[in-house]
């Protein structure tokens, strides 16, 4: 064998050897390679495909056969079982940084089952999701029988248009099928789309862009809650801030006051979020935030004690 030809042969092997030690360990360390996939529906724009079971960046995620962050349910809610449904978006979902047993509704699961222990905290949310789809999500399946409905609402949601499903399978963040490989996903989703907002060009999805004033999609919002209110089973608004609404000092978030309003009008019980981590130390608040909406563990276990002291110890749910 000539030496060109044994050097081109070993050069090959560590080729090899390298794209497979990389793709291994994006695969089995990361999870890169086995995205969390969305699926579109008409009637709430688009949802994650039932019945996944996956670890990426080491966090646990779950979803049950009916899209929740959940485990799987029984369709009919069983004897002396105390069922809450959540509803929300990515604030609610925790998203992939976020362990299951660390999201908001596992922590309040949690704590529930310290003095009930037949209870079940449903978390039906994805990114993005409005009003709009969170009452289309509740057209589809329903209430599940529940005892009580949560809306997680968050300032940004008061003016958001109900997202649609045409994102997916396009925008990189909401992938319909697994790729080939796990480097295919690391350049799709996360290097490619950052070189192109670095050098301003066009990301493959773009947003629609929105024909009407932050005031007429806020009324519009309104109509899409009457409709979800009006369910028949009591209902408490979660309302959560934006980073900017709380730090580096608070301020009132645009059309909170009439927000807070409308829902009093319908007695609705309301968990001020903002309020609350309004009267905290920047130290404490900013060691609730992710980024500039999501949450942190910490403020994720700060919720969920919120919505306890007040569904246990107030509204006496859980006796």
């Amino acid at each position: 064998m000539k030496l060109k030809t044994v050097i081109s042969y070993r050069f090959f092997l560590v080729v090899i050897s390298i794209f497979l030690f990389v793709e291994g360990g994006l695969r089995f360390k990361l999870g890169l390679g086995n995205p969390i996939l969305s699926q579109s529906d008409v009637a709430m724009g688009y949802r994650f495909q039932p019945n996944q079971d996956i670890t990426r960046f080491g966090n646990k995620i779950i979803y049950n056969q009916y899209s929740q962050r959940s485990d799987r349910i029984a369709s009919l809610k069983p004897k002396n079982t105390l069922r809450i449904l959540m509803i929300g978006d990515s604030v609610l979902n925790g998203g992939m940084l976020t362990d299951q047993v660390q999201t908001i509704s596992e922590q309040l699961e949690a704590r529930i089952k310290n003095i009930n222990g037949n209870v079940e905290v449903l978390n039906a949310s994805a990114g993005s999701w409005g009003i709009g789809n969170q009452l289309g999500y509740l057209q589809k399946f329903g209430t599940f029988d529940s005892d009580l409905l949560i809306l997680q609402i968050g300032t940004h949601d008061l003016t958001q248009p109900t997202s649609a499903g045409d994102r997916v399978g396009i925008d990189p963040s909401y992938p319909d099928r697994k790729p080939l490989l796990a480097l295919q996903e690391l350049f799709s989703r996360y290097i490619i789309p950052k070189i192109l907002l670095r050098l301003h060009l066009p990301l493959s999805y773009r947003e629609i862009p929105v024909t009407v004033t932050p005031e007429e999609q806020f009324q519009k919002n309104l109509i899409l809650l009457n409709r979800i209110l009006d369910r028949g089973l009591p209902i408490i608004v979660l309302f959560t801030p934006n980073r900017i609404d709380v730090l580096p000092k608070p301020n009132i978030p645009t059309y909170k006051a009439e927000f807070f309003q409308y829902l009093n009008n319908f007695q609705i019980s309301i968990i001020d979020t903002h309020d609350t981590w309004s009267k905290l130390s920047a130290t404490t608040t900013e060691s609730y935030f992710r980024d500039v909406v999501h949450l942190t563990p910490a403020g994720n276990k700060a919720i969920a004690q919120l919505l306890f002291e007040q569904i246990c110890q107030r509204d006496r749910f859980c006796s």
